[in-house]
């Protein structure tokens, strides 16, 4: 049976950790295009990770296009930070779709054609993430990536929440302000040495229409059998 969502509350895509959701300003509300740039390894995907888990927990369907994992990894993965996907898998709760890498423009536009193509013949899901466009960006003009995300935002109108995540190389500073000013939501992570410690930091830049203030940034480890776990910025300088 599916959790009942309330109705008084301002839905949002948790990431079924309270302490982070806390940070992010409660959650992102759906119906959201949400950018998450980050370094490698910085955590983005696991922070998508997280969102996916939240949302099925709350009895969100998910569709999951990855260029980072096949389906088998992608399950084994957040099984062992202790969100076992399989059963919601097998319940058709989550579609993965491993998406392969392209290596030209043609092929590139081809790829934004056909996710948008397919997120508007797939009704029955709430959350769709996009782990991630890079490969696909950096092979096409900019205005074709602007055009791809003012058409993700079409989508989102129908109260679809797009998640979508880019390394922080893919674009100059001036591409990102106008990709950012295109979505709703903005999360940035990187890595920083605090202390002997490598740490991962995530700014919540921008959530429109969140419940609480955003603008805090968070500093977390990735833990086996616990997904992101934040770590105290005084402990981490210890």
């Amino acid at each position: 049976m599916e959790p009942a969502r309330h109705p008084d509350v301002n839905p949002v895509v948790s990431t079924g950790n309270p302490e982070i959701d806390k940070k992010i300003g409660g959650g992102i509300p759906e119906g959201s295009l949400t950018l998450i740039e980050g370094q490698s390894d910085a955590g983005k995907s696991v922070l998508v990770q997280q969102l996916t888990w939240g949302a099925l927990q709350d009895g969100l369907r998910v569709i999951y296009y990855t260029t980072e994992d096949t389906t088998r990894s992608l399950l084994r993965q957040m099984d062992s930070l202790n969100m076992p996907l399989t059963d919601y898998f097998l319940m058709g709760k989550i579609n993965i779709y491993p998406v392969p890498s392209a290596l030209t423009e043609e092929q590139s536009l081809t790829v934004f054609t056909k996710l948008l193509t397919h997120l508007s013949r797939q009704p029955t899901y709430d959350v769709a993430v996009m782990d991630s466009l890079t490969s696909f960006v950096s092979h096409v003009p900019e205005q074709q990536t602007l055009t791809f995300f003012t058409n993700a935002k079409n989508v989102c109108d129908r109260n679809k929440t797009l998640i979508i995540t880019l390394h922080s190389y893919a674009f100059d500073e001036s591409m990102f302000i106008r990709i950012r000013s295109i979505c709703d939501a903005h999360l940035r992570l990187r890595t920083e040495e605090i202390g002997e410690q490598l740490v991962k930091v995530l700014e919540v830049a921008k959530i429109r229409g969140a419940a609480k203030t955003t603008g805090n940034v968070v500093s977390f480890d990735v833990e086996p059998g616990m997904g992101m776990r934040i770590v105290p910025i005084t402990k981490a300088k210890a």
